[in-house]
């Protein structure tokens, strides 16, 4: 199978993009001091005018983008959203992005859009879905892609692979790369009540592109117990910090994004996680 090539984002920390920072951005680009990256989701610039695409053209012309995918439902029994597929593959040729991704999940039915992304089994026959929707939307798009292990607060009663083994095999069938966002792990490992550092060791480091850390929340579950709420809506906490810390000791320099996707901040504490980041990344990268 020929596998189209993959791109590369900046050995560094990057930013997702949001509307109440477009100015902030623009303006540290003026005076070098942008973010080494931004990440954003394409489906918020499927329209075909307008403000967003004014500002992110410009944003554009001084740092590198990433498309973060959000609804593509790689998983559906039905197969990837073609209308999804067409309109990324058209902002994908309009802003040429470093990296595009998408997620380990699925998220639309026979006659609905569910507002999430909804876990798959890590069965043979999930496995053989995925590598043939990946492969489709990596022809369409002319290049290789990122998979993004998810959050679960579940596990299936029944599964032929773990996580890593499941997207390892993904990986070495389908050509794509990981997406390894470490606030997934800790999430779910603390949900199904599993230690987060040996998950996390089991990934190979070679096949990761791109690093997400973010914050999560903690909250009572009806049964009167605690569950992770992935929900990026705080600073990344100190145990993630310490994840990717051991995760690039091992694995050298990453592009790593700080998610912050509710409760926005300001620019400055942004930024401020995003350095907190490059600390763990250019220690290995001097």
């Amino acid at each position: 199978m020929s596998v189209p090539p993959l791109h590369s984002l900046p050995l560094r920390a990057g930013i997702g993009l949001r509307s109440r920072h477009y100015a902030d951005v623009l303006e540290a680009a003026e005076r070098g001091a942008a973010p080494a990256w931004a990440e954003v989701h394409p489906q918020n610039y499927f329209g075909a005018g307008g403000p967003p695409h004014r500002w992110l053209t410009a944003i554009a012309d001084h740092l590198p983008l990433s498309f973060h995918s959000v609804g593509l439902s790689l998983g559906s029994a039905s197969g990837v959203d073609a209308d999804e597929l067409e309109a990324l593959a058209a902002l994908c040729d309009r802003y040429e992005p470093a990296m595009v991704s998408d997620h380990l999940s699925w998220s639309n039915g026979p006659d609905d859009k569910f507002p999430d992304l909804l876990p798959i089994p890590y069965t043979n026959a999930a496995l053989d879905h995925f590598v043939g929707e990946v492969a489709r939307v990596q022809d369409r798009l002319g290049r290789g892609i990122l998979i993004e292990n998810p959050s679960r607060y579940l596990a299936y009663a029944e599964s032929d692979w773990d996580e890593a083994q499941f997207l390892h095999e993904l990986c070495r069938r389908s050509g794509c790369r990981l997406l390894l966002d470490i606030n997934n792990v800790e999430v779910s490992a603390f949900n199904l009540g599993l230690d987060p550092a040996p998950w996390l060791d089991a990934f190979d480091p070679a096949l990761v592109g791109e690093i997400h850390v973010a914050g999560h929340a903690v909250k009572d579950d009806e049964m009167g117990g605690l569950i992770a709420i992935d929900d990026h809506g705080s600073a990344v906490r100190p145990r993630c910090w310490d994840l990717l810390a051991t995760f690039v000791r091992r694995a050298g320099p990453k592009p790593v994004l700080v998610e912050w996707d509710t409760d926005v901040p300001d620019y400055a504490v942004l930024m401020a996680e995003a350095a907190k980041a490059d600390a763990l990344i250019e220690p290995v990268d001097a």
